[in-house]
């Protein structure tokens, strides 16, 4: 049995509740320019899989498998902070929650080379690469600024 939320004085509860979810919304998950330790919280806003992790030069990876198989990978640099994101599988993620502040600068930005199967958005310090056919997505985003000290772009996949 449920609770019933129509009379009685819990009548505005789930307007409370709703409000106090969006104003924390925001800070609930790991996107671009964020630290390692929201990575977990990541996980838990796309309905991930555990995170496995692996060590490059530089950098951290983490990686996790979202419930459409699609893995994602987010790469964390040695200061901490999310740097780069990456994407394969049959289909692409939401990827507000991957570019965080970075979100509204890639849907406002126009599009830039793109055809048959490939896209490019910049944005200031964002770049957005997505490749791929229905099934088969693969894509990328990164912070320019953000890339530690010999790291290439090309590495972020």
């Amino acid at each position: 049995m449920g609770v019933s939320f129509r009379s009685g004085r819990h009548r505005g509860l789930p307007l409370c509740v709703g409000v106090a979810f969006a104003c924390v919304a925001p800070w609930a998950h790991a996107a671009l320019g964020d630290t390692v330790q929201s990575v977990a919280a990541d996980r838990m806003k796309l309905h991930a899989t555990s995170p496995q992790s692996r060590t490059a030069a530089g950098y951290t990876v983490q990686e996790m498998t979202l419930p459409s198989g699609t893995v994602v990978r987010e790469f964390v640099s040695a200061a901490g902070t999310v740097f780069g994101v990456a994407w394969q599988g049959p289909a692409p993620p939401d990827l507000q929650p991957l570019l965080g502040r970075y979100f509204p600068g890639y849907v406002a930005a126009p599009r830039g080379p793109h055809g048959r199967g490939y896209a490019r958005t910049e944005a200031g310090s964002l770049v957005v690469e997505n490749t791929g056919h229905t099934g088969a997505m693969h894509g990328h985003a990164y912070l320019i600024d953000g890339l530690p000290a010999g790291v290439d772009p090309a590495a972020i996949w």
